[in-house]
């Protein structure tokens, strides 16, 4: 089971990072994060994929403060992301046709719902920026709601001014990548027997049907 929960969490990674960058070729808007992270990335000589890293170590900063600990996972998560993007990015083109730039943002999102299942399935410690959110949520008292929404409008907010990309995707990503997560839980239960996803809300029961959240 231990071999099981290593592969799921290191495919679920890299394909987290691949997806990322199929979001940035598709150039039609990214999620939050990564609107900041492509904000960073232009006022500095550093790749993508190393903002994306620089952020998470940065983020786990803060964790100290709020009595977080990482696991396996947290520490994987700032690494392997960061060099699947630069190298989702080195080996993908630039689409110029509308419908495939279309065609790429839906599947980078529902790619990133399979890779957040695999990851966060895997129990091995949640990302630095949700473990962020939760140590918020604990210390704070505050509802996920408003700790998740504070987070991402702020670094949306810099990554936008800062000349990130923000467009159609980043809203189709933020309406479409929980309820995508939700349905595709039974379907990766069939290879992880069992397995519960904890993310912000608590753990995620697989579903006998899938539903949204």
């Amino acid at each position: 089971m231990l071999l099981r929960r290593l592969f799921a969490l290191y495919v679920g990674l890299w394909l987290y990072g691949f997806s990322m960058a199929v979001m940035i070729r598709a150039a039609l808007g990214l999620d939050p994060w990564d609107v900041f992270h492509q904000g960073v990335a232009g006022q500095v000589p550093l790749s993508f994929g190393t903002i994306v890293a620089i952020t998470g170590a940065v983020v786990l900063l803060f964790w100290i403060p709020l009595r977080q600990w990482p696991g396996l996972g947290t520490v994987s998560n700032v690494v392997v992301i960061g060099v699947s993007v630069d190298a989702g990015l080195w080996l993908l083109p630039e689409p110029h046709a509308l419908p495939v730039r279309i065609g790429a943002m839906a599947a980078a999102v529902v790619l990133n719902a399979v890779a957040t299942v695999l990851y966060i399935g895997a129990g091995m410690g949640p990302g630095p920026r949700d473990g962020l959110m939760t140590g918020l949520v604990r210390r704070s008292g505050r509802p996920v709601w408003l700790i998740r929404t504070g987070l991402e409008a702020t670094v949306l907010s810099v990554g936008w001014i800062l000349g990130g990309s923000v467009g159609v995707g980043t809203v189709v990503y933020a309406f479409g990548i929980g309820p995508l997560i939700q349905l595709m839980i039974p379907f990766v239960d069939r290879y992880l027997p069992g397995f519960r996803p904890e993310t912000s809300e608590g753990a995620i029961e697989p579903a006998a049907e899938p539903m949204a959240a």
